[in-house]
């Protein structure tokens, strides 16, 4: 059994997808559409421009999601289809991703949807008043005490379970970085503070939670081809007025990618594919599902490789 999975903000790099669009028309007719869902040249920020400007929250959550989309097409044009995995999920915007890959969201939609996200996502708490560290090497409910005892400092929580040994924390400068120090204290191998504008995945979040329950409500959702397994309750949702207030939840709620990545193999999937830029997910997998096989499309290389190997 295969799940297809979507990266998340951070995997953004310069010259992501070009290839693709090149050797696909398909792929090519992705960054087309979402480049006219925005009214702007984002292809040729994300191809050419400038890797600070591409970092930018509302240019890297759009960008991300249109490379993820043209490396699916490209791996359709290669003979694989959505309906070839058991279940997509996505890691924060890559569930986004996901859905456009499903068929439940149009990608232009999906483009305009993340466009709005990451605006509001950065101005909803002021610049320098919020920040995000990684803490390596504790167990989530170590981190979690971590946090508790940090909160009298300002809001402090987790917004990232990404593998066993990897948890991301956000919340008031203040409060993050004390966790982050009570966390080398309590024996993390390392508590890094995250080059991010905004704190996301926390409480402060709150008004970019309204604001995408606004702009949601206006959207069309339909069901999915394949189940999608959502980051705030780590388990498959097909119904799209769940979708709607999963995704609306998902702004200030917790990223639960490493229950979530262990629920689909408790389902019995082996094999993972990472569809899009970087190999980050496919890192995480590898320590939660120890077992799992795990591929990955961000290039026309590796939309063959596996589209021949799942042909088998």
């Amino acid at each position: 059994m295969r799940a297809f999975v979507f990266p998340g903000q951070g995997a953004q790099t310069i010259g992501m997808g070009k290839a693709l669009a090149e050797a696909y028309p398909a792929a090519q007719a992705v960054f087309d559409t979402v480049d006219d869902a925005l009214g702007e040249k984002l292809s040729a920020l994300i191809w050419d421009g400038d890797a600070d400007t591409l970092q930018l929250t509302r240019n890297a959550q759009p960008a991300l999601m249109a490379t993820s989309l043209a490396a699916m097409a490209a791996l359709e044009a290669e003979g694989i289809t959505i309906s070839d995995a058991a279940y997509v999920a996505g890691h924060s915007l890559g569930e986004y991703s996901a859905l456009a890959a499903a068929g439940a969201l149009d990608i232009a939609d999906c483009a305009r949807l993340l466009r709005t996200r990451g605006e509001a996502m950065q101005n909803a708490v002021p610049v320098g008043e919020g920040a995000m560290a990684a803490v390596l090497g504790l167990s989530i409910a170590q981190v979690e005490e971590v946090v508790a005892a940090a909160a009298d400092a300002g809001v402090c929580e987790v917004a990232n379970e990404n593998d066993p040994s990897q948890t991301v924390i956000s919340g008031a400068k203040a409060a993050v970085e004390r966790a982050a120090v009570l966390a080398k204290e309590a024996g993390a191998k390392r508590a890094l503070m995250l080059p991010v504008s905004a704190p996301f995945h926390c409480a402060l979040m709150a008004p970019a939670a309204q604001v995408m329950q606004d702009a949601l409500s206006d959207v069309t959702i339909r069901a999915p081809r394949v189940p999608v397994v959502s980051n705030v309750n780590a388990s498959a949702v097909t119904d799209p007025d769940e979708i709607r207030a999963l995704l609306v939840a998902q702004v200030a709620g917790r990223v639960r990618w490493s229950t979530s990545v262990a629920w689909m193999a408790d389902q019995g999937v082996t094999s993972f594919t990472e569809i899009g830029a970087g190999k980050a997910l496919s890192g995480m997998i590898r320590r939660i599902a120890k077992d799992a096989a795990c591929a990955n499309v961000g290039t026309p290389e590796e939309a063959k490789a596996v589209a021949a190997a799942m042909k088998g």
